[in-house]
Protein backbone atom coordinates (compact mmCIF):
# COMPACT_ATOMS: atom_id res chain seq x y z
CA UNK A 1 0.00 0.00 0.00
CA UNK A 2 2.98 2.56 0.80
CA UNK A 3 4.29 1.91 -2.39
CA UNK A 4 1.19 2.52 -4.43
CA UNK A 5 0.57 5.83 -2.41
CA UNK A 6 4.20 7.43 -3.02
CA UNK A 7 4.17 6.04 -6.41
CA UNK A 8 0.84 8.40 -6.80
CA UNK A 9 2.10 11.45 -5.04
CA UNK A 10 5.51 11.24 -7.18
CA UNK A 11 3.30 10.64 -10.76
CA UNK A 12 1.19 13.63 -9.18
CA UNK A 13 4.00 15.79 -8.43
CA UNK A 14 5.44 14.91 -12.10
CA UNK A 15 2.11 15.61 -14.03
CA UNK A 16 3.08 18.82 -12.72
CA UNK A 17 5.66 19.58 -15.54
CA UNK A 18 4.56 20.03 -19.16
CA UNK A 19 6.18 17.26 -21.22
CA UNK A 20 5.47 18.52 -24.39
CA UNK A 21 7.24 21.94 -23.40
CA UNK A 22 10.42 19.57 -22.26
CA UNK A 23 9.45 20.77 -18.85
CA UNK A 24 12.16 18.74 -16.70
CA UNK A 25 11.00 18.54 -12.88
CA UNK A 26 12.84 20.25 -10.40
CA UNK A 27 14.43 17.51 -8.59
CA UNK A 28 15.98 15.94 -11.31
CA UNK A 29 17.82 19.24 -12.14
CA UNK A 30 19.14 19.20 -8.30
CA UNK A 31 20.46 15.59 -8.74
CA UNK A 32 22.07 16.80 -12.85
CA UNK A 33 23.40 20.35 -10.78
CA UNK A 34 24.76 18.44 -7.69
CA UNK A 35 26.20 15.33 -9.93
CA UNK A 36 28.10 18.07 -12.18
CA UNK A 37 29.19 19.84 -8.40
CA UNK A 38 30.83 16.48 -7.53
CA UNK A 39 33.04 16.65 -10.86
CA UNK A 40 34.40 20.09 -10.29
CA UNK A 41 35.66 19.42 -7.18
CA UNK A 42 37.65 17.08 -8.27
CA UNK A 43 38.69 19.42 -11.20
CA UNK A 44 36.90 18.18 -14.29
CA UNK A 45 35.84 20.80 -16.91
CA UNK A 46 31.76 19.91 -16.80
CA UNK A 47 28.83 21.56 -17.74
CA UNK A 48 24.49 20.80 -17.56
CA UNK A 49 22.61 22.19 -20.25
CA UNK A 50 18.60 21.86 -21.00
CA UNK A 51 17.85 19.60 -24.14
CA UNK A 52 15.77 21.66 -26.19
CA UNK A 53 13.82 18.41 -27.88
CA UNK A 54 12.99 16.47 -24.96
CA UNK A 55 13.01 16.26 -20.69
CA UNK A 56 16.54 15.97 -20.24
CA UNK A 57 19.21 17.44 -19.39
CA UNK A 58 22.65 17.30 -21.02
CA UNK A 59 26.01 16.34 -19.45
CA UNK A 60 28.83 18.05 -21.22
CA UNK A 61 31.95 16.84 -20.08
CA UNK A 62 35.29 18.57 -21.48
CA UNK A 63 32.93 20.18 -24.28
CA UNK A 64 31.58 16.79 -25.82
CA UNK A 65 28.13 15.66 -24.84
CA UNK A 66 28.23 12.67 -23.14
CA UNK A 67 25.02 11.20 -21.39
CA UNK A 68 21.46 12.71 -20.77
CA UNK A 69 20.05 12.95 -17.31
CA UNK A 70 16.34 12.18 -17.46
CA UNK A 71 13.62 11.86 -14.62
CA UNK A 72 14.82 8.48 -14.13
CA UNK A 73 18.26 9.39 -13.35
CA UNK A 74 17.07 11.07 -10.23
CA UNK A 75 16.82 7.98 -8.07
CA UNK A 76 13.42 8.56 -6.23
CA UNK A 77 11.71 5.85 -7.70
CA UNK A 78 15.17 4.28 -5.72
CA UNK A 79 14.10 5.33 -2.64
CA UNK A 80 10.38 4.73 -2.92
CA UNK A 81 10.69 1.33 -2.92
CA UNK A 82 13.61 1.41 -0.30
CA UNK A 83 10.55 3.08 2.05
CA UNK A 84 8.30 0.85 1.23
CA UNK A 85 10.16 -2.17 2.04
CA UNK A 86 10.98 -0.35 5.78
CA UNK A 87 7.94 0.57 6.33
CA UNK A 88 6.42 -3.31 5.85
CA UNK A 89 9.12 -4.53 7.87
CA UNK A 90 8.82 -1.15 10.31
CA UNK A 91 10.28 -1.33 13.67
CA UNK A 92 10.10 0.91 16.83
CA UNK A 93 8.21 4.75 15.26
CA UNK A 94 11.17 6.65 15.91
CA UNK A 95 13.82 3.97 14.60
CA UNK A 96 11.55 3.64 11.15
CA UNK A 97 11.51 7.38 10.70
CA UNK A 98 15.42 8.21 11.25
CA UNK A 99 16.52 4.78 9.17
CA UNK A 100 13.69 6.10 6.32
CA UNK A 101 15.43 9.60 6.77
CA UNK A 102 18.88 8.57 6.69
CA UNK A 103 18.92 5.76 4.25
CA UNK A 104 17.10 8.16 1.79
CA UNK A 105 19.85 10.68 2.10
CA UNK A 106 22.64 7.75 1.60
CA UNK A 107 20.57 6.46 -1.32
CA UNK A 108 20.52 10.22 -2.72
CA UNK A 109 24.34 10.71 -2.07
CA UNK A 110 25.09 7.10 -3.41
CA UNK A 111 22.88 8.37 -6.78
CA UNK A 112 24.64 11.76 -7.20
CA UNK A 113 28.07 9.95 -6.98
CA UNK A 114 26.84 7.19 -9.68
CA UNK A 115 25.69 9.40 -12.26
CA UNK A 116 29.04 11.84 -11.04
CA UNK A 117 31.09 8.44 -11.70
CA UNK A 118 29.18 7.14 -14.85
CA UNK A 119 29.70 10.33 -16.95
CA UNK A 120 33.58 10.35 -16.01
CA UNK A 121 33.92 6.93 -17.03
CA UNK A 122 31.20 6.77 -20.52
CA UNK A 123 33.70 10.25 -21.68
CA UNK A 124 37.02 7.80 -21.01
CA UNK A 125 35.25 4.38 -22.05
CA UNK A 126 32.78 5.02 -24.25
CA UNK A 127 33.10 1.87 -26.17
CA UNK A 128 31.62 0.15 -22.68
CA UNK A 129 28.61 2.34 -22.28
CA UNK A 130 26.14 -0.05 -22.22
CA UNK A 131 27.62 -2.54 -19.84
CA UNK A 132 28.55 0.57 -17.77
CA UNK A 133 24.68 1.65 -17.55
CA UNK A 134 22.75 -1.01 -17.85
CA UNK A 135 25.03 -3.67 -15.52
CA UNK A 136 27.47 -2.02 -13.38
CA UNK A 137 25.84 1.50 -12.32
CA UNK A 138 22.64 -0.53 -11.29
CA UNK A 139 23.70 -3.38 -9.22
CA UNK A 140 25.65 -0.42 -7.55
CA UNK A 141 22.66 1.32 -6.78
CA UNK A 142 20.28 -1.18 -5.64
CA UNK A 143 23.40 -3.33 -4.32
CA UNK A 144 23.37 0.02 -1.28
CA UNK A 145 19.54 -0.64 -1.53
CA UNK A 146 19.97 -4.04 -0.82
CA UNK A 147 22.33 -3.70 2.11
CA UNK A 148 20.43 -1.11 3.93
CA UNK A 149 17.34 -3.57 3.57
CA UNK A 150 19.61 -6.55 5.11
CA UNK A 151 20.79 -3.96 8.02
CA UNK A 152 17.61 -2.72 8.67
CA UNK A 153 15.49 -6.70 8.94
CA UNK A 154 18.50 -7.79 10.90
CA UNK A 155 19.15 -4.47 13.00
CA UNK A 156 15.97 -2.79 13.78
CA UNK A 157 12.91 -3.78 12.37
CA UNK A 158 10.49 -6.19 14.59
CA UNK A 159 11.62 -8.59 13.08
CA UNK A 160 14.70 -9.15 13.75
CA UNK A 161 14.18 -8.85 17.55
CA UNK A 162 11.74 -11.43 17.23
CA UNK A 163 14.15 -13.52 15.31
CA UNK A 164 17.50 -12.55 16.77
CA UNK A 165 16.70 -13.43 20.03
Amino acid sequence: MTYLLLTYLYESYLGQFNSEKFEIDSFTQVVAKQAKDVLLVFGQHVSIVLNPNESAINFVFNKKYIVRIIEGCNGLSVIILFISFIIAFSGKRKTTILYIIGGSILIHFFNVLRISFLCFLIYHFPKHQSLLHSVIFPLFIYGIVFLLWIIWVNKFSLYASKTAK
